[in-house]
């Protein structure tokens, strides 16, 4: 079950052209990939890196940028783990304008 997490866009993340610059996209995925952990799965992201030595680097990414992303804008991000194999673990990020179920954005990584 996808897992959402609350996102306003802050001008920090913006470009010259007032819009979401795509690096941006990367920082907030780990940021919801970090809440996900907190929320969905019970365990301090921050915690398991410090105490127990595990991350999950992104090996893998790929974007697809639909609508652009503004100062300001009320979003969530829908976090999903799709894959779960041996050594690594797939995750589908969609930027979803609130009640608008068609995402601005989709991050799909791979993280080992």
């Amino acid at each position: 079950m996808p897992f959402r997490t609350p996102l306003v866009v802050r001008f920090g993340d913006l470009d010259p052209a007032g819009i979401v610059y795509y690096p941006r996209y990367g920082h907030l995925c780990h940021v919801a990939m970090e809440e996900f952990f907190q929320a969905a799965v019970g365990v301090d992201y921050p915690a398991l890196n410090r105490d127990h030595d595990v991350g999950f680097p992104v090996v893998r990414v790929e974007t697809d940028f639909v609508r652009p992303l503004r100062y300001g804008d009320d979003l969530e991000i829908e976090v999903t783990v799709t894959r779960v194999g041996t050594t690594s673990v797939e995750w589908l990020y969609r930027f979803l304008h609130r009640g608008v179920e068609a995402p601005a954005a989709v991050c799909r990584t791979v993280t080992v």
